[in-house]
């Protein structure tokens, strides 16, 4: 009975969000070493910048909704609830995710890629 009232308060107030067991991308590193640093943070936004050299990644992780900058591409292998990719990730290339995301990455290019990742709060 006490499940089915939490249910009901959650579905009433819209409040429910179950913590995710995996590491934001700050927390994520790469065989125990940070990729992404603090640029800036506010109350409304988290900036991070993260690098990757050659044969460096990124550990499976979770993003919030995020906006993402190239600063510096590279060839990345990227495995997600899809599969694993390889792809080529142009300098100057931008995305947006508007839904929570996971995956992890591997700098499988011959040169160091640099992302800046703004995290809506």
């Amino acid at each position: 009975m006490r499940n089915l009232f939490y249910i009901f308060i959650c579905v009433l107030f819209f409040t429910c969000k179950e913590k995710s067991k995996l590491p934001d991308p700050l927390e994520a590193g790469w065989e125990g070493e940070s990729v992404c640093e603090v640029l800036h943070e506010d109350n409304h936004i988290r900036v991070l910048k993260c690098t990757f050299p050659p044969g460096v990644g990124h550990e499976k992780h979770e993003h919030q909704p995020h906006f993402g900058y190239t600063l510096q591409g590279g060839t990345f292998r990227i495995t997600d609830g899809t599969g694993t990719k390889t792809i080529q990730v142009k300098t100057g290339a931008t995305w947006n995710k508007e839904t929570i995301s996971q995956h992890e990455v591997l700098n499988v290019g011959d040169s160091t890629a640099v992302y800046l990742i703004v995290e809506y709060k």
